[in-house]
């Protein structure tokens, strides 16, 4: 699948799946292991582990299956590998901690995750 492609459907199943704040990220010449990442955030463990599921369901569906996902049983923090892309969704408390997009130094020139909060 194509990177913009996989972003759209990323972005767009975490939205519905009701996260907060997602960010997108071009690590493009940073990162060896992927051109970019997306971070959100759950209200909850469960909410954690429910949106990582349905981003992994989604490019199932895509026929475009990830390369993997890890967790823990009370996930804080769900990872979903999907080669060009990966996924990163956090509680609160644990993206506050890690501070991702100031780890990897978010570009002004970024790719920004829009909302359309007329159909929430």
């Amino acid at each position: 699948m194509e990177l913009n492609a996989a972003i759209e459907l990323v972005t767009k199943t975490l939205d519905d799946g009701k996260a907060r704040d997602i960010q997108v990220i071009d690590v493009t010449g940073l990162a060896s292991f992927t051109d970019c990442m997306v971070v959100a955030t759950g209200t909850s463990t469960t909410h954690v582990k429910a949106l990582g599921g349905m981003v992994e369901q989604a490019f199932k569906d895509a026929n475009d299956p990830c390369l993997g996902a890890e967790s823990g049983p009370q996930p804080e923090w769900m990872l979903v590998d999907h080669g060009n892309i990966v996924i990163h969704v956090m509680t609160e408390q644990a993206r506050a901690y890690y501070s991702l997009e100031k780890l990897w130094q978010v570009k002004d020139d970024a790719p920004k995750a829009t909302v359309d909060s007329s159909n929430v």
